[in-house]
């Protein structure tokens, strides 16, 4: 019999295949070899059931239900990719044995298991475990497969992660939700996370600026100018500030003390993923998502950077001579000047700034690969810059400076000169066409100002023996200022930490363990506080919006503040973590989340239901953008009365997205659903008002109707759901997401123009999407001919 190898996507099967049996027959939803036969899951082809799968009553959200806590978590297929699964079914009996090709992490490995469990696959399992999708490296992930139960442990972390996270978002949701008459999501890393943005515009809100003044002199020293700031207490007395500047103006002074060090700046560290997450957003604006999505686009697309979805900054000394491989490769290449003047010598086992198998877990910093980059996107091209320049920098000595401090006293008054004399460029040539290139990712990289340093190019000195002349000094009138909005590059750096300040590099490597989420999930993260209407963004500051604001005044005023704790949620983090190298028990983790998840309908229960107008405010309906003082989407709260005319106390039908971004639950959401693994066609809407004005696109197609179509945040619903209409078209449709003239053409006219679309076994196509069911909004899609 031959071995079955499941790989997470399409792609990656493709690349599989063709790296260790180029001349096996592809069947589009596999492809069969001589030993192999290689297929693929679609992401999540399983996910956690809903709470309805337990029990008919949990249909209606019932805060006298909670909470929900299965003895054992029950699994469903993904409707939307059922064939699939079914293809792997009937591809094992075939197979004898099992490759798990999926991701190599803790996703991955979910991902597989998923199926291994739903399926009941019992065939011995190897795990493929790569970190790039180069036939080379394939092969060799090939010779060195490992047998599955090494990876038991990142198993139940994994199962762990996601079961908590439906625990807490299930019963978290429905308990707020349920009390306060509005969809309220919460979740175990949302939530802490929005706490950080809350309580940092509260910070910058009641903030109280202060004046106050220094005094800057300019000195003159034969022909060698510089400048000073006046060094005493902090001066709050413009007077007093004036006073000083004209003691020295013009007066004679001397030099009281004089230093010189040399200084050595060394490149910055790898990046990690959160690391060029923040350094993308900062330099090109980038969301999140956006760089791990084109990150994921330069490894699985044209497999010219490694594994992405890292946390470490380091390599092993099995990379070191990849990495030399890949300098040699980018000879040639637009990086030709750089590669050809890089130093071998200097990227070794010994240097462990860049070498450190201690710091390096599931997978190494993110590298460039051997392959030439050809076909990149602008914004692809902007990224592999970023990874090509920091693994170049690596090759290069360190900057040097000659760092200069002067003490200068006039009339019995001291002023302070730093200056940063450059003596050779160093790694920093990789980055003189960039204009004040700082890269972020060393103890310099500092929210807030640095201080004042003047750097010259020019050779600097001052002879302490030597009178100095102060030729001007005027008072400066400064203010101090708040900590800033977060931006989604600073605020990916708060999760990291689970919200402390902190500066020191090896602390925060010790950190990474105990942070909110992991790399893989930030950026989902906080795509799912904009979804809720949680947070809003002003250009790239991220800012809470009024009803963020009420959740978290009610989930504290409650008395869950644990529930918006970053370090707690951090240290759950830090167990599941444990749970995967061994060390911690999952059963014991688990008892604590049910714990926990039990505590929190408690006290919800003793809360009283707040007023309805606290939700009020910035946020539009649906789209988590800032408004004008529009009113939320009423019949998003579960206590508005039904076409009935019934108002139950405390107990609704299910709205639409109340599910934590964390688990992929929320199958039968409606298009307001926020998982992003969302199915269920027949869902109905539940998250919207009921209007024929603005946001409405087309008639609904569906026979008698009468409604509107109207975009949800997955997809376009019907005005009439509350009449029973379940029309729905999925935002994300054969590959593509859809436009609203799109839809307008699939429900005024039946279809749309020629598109290029992908199947869901990851065949690309020519053709129109058609609208199949007009009952349903089921749509299929006619090819070409």
């Amino acid at each position: 019999m031959k071995t079955l190898i499941i790989a997470e996507k399409p792609d990656m099967g493709r690349n599989i295949a063709a790296a260790i049996d180029p001349k096996a027959k592809n069947h589009r939803t596999y492809i069969e070899g001589e030993r192999y036969i290689i297929t693929w899951a679609i992401g999540h082809l399983i996910g956690l059931a809903e709470p309805d799968a337990y029990d008919d009553k949990y249909k209606r959200w019932n805060i006298g239900d909670l909470p929900i806590i299965p003895v054992v978590f029950k699994l469903v297929p993904n409707k939307k990719t059922m064939d699939q699964l079914k293809v792997i079914k009937e591809l094992a009996k075939r197979c004898d044995s099992l490759v798990n090709g999926c991701d190599a992490g803790r996703e991955g490995q979910y991902i597989f298991s998923l199926i291994q469990r739903h399926l009941r696959l019992r065939q011995p399992v190897k795990r493929l475990w790569i970190s790039d999708l180069t036939p080379e490296t394939i092969r060799k992930g090939f010779a060195e497969l490992r047998a599955g139960s090494d990876y038991d442990n990142l198993t139940k972390a994994a199962t762990a992660r996601s079961e908590a996270d439906w625990l807490i978002g299930m019963n978290g949701s429905r308990a707020f939700t349920t009390k306060h008459n509005v969809l309220l999501s919460v979740g175990r890393v949302q939530t802490p996370v929005l706490a950080l943005i809350y309580d940092r515009q509260k910070t910058i809100e009641a903030f109280d600026s202060l004046k106050f003044y220094e005094v800057e002199a300019k000195f003159l020293q034969e022909d060698t100018p510089y400048r000073g700031l006046w060094q005493g207490e902090r001066m709050t007395d413009p007077k007093k500030a004036e006073a000083i500047a004209a003691k020295v103006k013009g007066k004679s002074g001397t030099i009281s003390s004089y230093e010189v060090k040399a200084v050595k700046e060394y490149p910055f560290k790898l990046y990690d993923l959160t690391l060029l997450q923040r350094e993308a957003n900062g330099k090109f604006g980038f969301s999140a998502k956006k760089t791990l999505d084109t990150a994921q686009a330069l490894y699985e697309k044209h497999k010219v950077i490694t594994y992405p979805r890292t946390n470490s900054n380091y390599v092993t000394e099995q990379n070191i001579p990849e990495m030399h491989k890949t300098l040699a490769s980018l000879q040639g290449t637009s990086y030709d000047e750089w590669a050809k003047g890089a130093n071998k010598g200097l990227v070794h086992k010994g240097n462990k700034f860049i070498c450190n198998p201690a710091k390096v877990e599931d997978h190494h910093a993110i590298l460039p690969t051997h392959r030439k980059a050809s076909g990149l996107s602008p914004d692809e091209a902007k990224l592999y810059d970023l990874i090509v320049r920091r693994f170049l920098s690596q090759f290069y000595p360190a900057a040097e400076y000659k760092s200069h401090t002067v003490l200068t006293e006039v009339e019995k008054e001291t002023f302070k000169t730093s200056v940063k004399e450059l003596l050779s460029l160093g790694w920093k040539l990789l980055y003189a066409d960039q204009k004040k290139e700082k890269p972020k990712g060393g103890k310099r990289d500092k929210d807030d100002d640095s201080e004042d340093e003047e750097e010259v190019l020019e050779p600097f000195s001052v002879h302490p023996a030597k009178s100095v002349q102060c030729v001007d000094a005027a008072m400066k009138e400064k203010e101090t200022q708040p900590p800033k909005p977060y931006t989604e590059g600073t605020l990916l750096r708060a999760m990291e930490s689970a919200g402390k300040q902190i500066e020191d590099e090896e602390v925060r490597d010790a950190m990474k363990d105990s942070g909110l989420g992991t790399p893989a999930t930030r950026a989902a993260t906080i795509e799912r506080l904009k979804n809720v209407g949680y947070v809003t963004m002003q250009g790239k500051r991220i800012m809470v919006t009024q009803k963020g604001r009420t959740a978290i005044e009610l989930i504290r005023g409650a008395g869950v503040e644990l529930l918006t704790s970053p370090e707690m949620t951090g240290m759950w983090e830090r167990r599941l973590n444990e749970i995967a190298r061994g060390s911690a028990s999952d059963a014991t983790f688990m008892e604590n989340v049910k714990k926990f998840a039990t505590m929190i309908v408690d006290k919800v229960r003793q809360q009283a239901r707040a007023d309805m107008k606290a939700f009020e405010g910035d946020e539009k309906p649906g789209r988590g953008k800032s408004g004008k003082g529009e009113r939320p989407a009423r019949s998003a709260t579960p206590g508005r009365k039904s076409q009935s005319g019934s108002v139950p106390s405390e107990t609704s039908s299910r709205p639409a997205g109340s599910g934590s971004s964390e688990t992929s639950r929320a199958a039968n959401s409606g298009p307001s659903g926020t998982s992003s693994r969302s199915a269920g066609k027949g869902a109905a809407v539940k998250a919207r008002t009921e209007t024929q004005g603005d946001g409405t696109i087309a008639s609904c197609p569906r026979p008698g109707c009468g409604g509107r179509l109207f975009m949800g945040r997955k997809g376009y619903g019907c005005s009439h759901y509350r009449s029973g209409c379940s029309f729905v078209i999925w935002k994300d449709s054969f590959g593509r997401s859809l436009t609203d003239a799109q839809v307008r053409a699939i429900a005024e006219k039946g279809k749309t123009a020629k598109l290029k679309l992908t199947m869901a076994d990851g065949t690309e196509i020519q053709g129109k999407i058609v609208l199949r069911n007009a009952a349903t909004g089921e749509l299929a899609v006619e090819g070409d001919g």
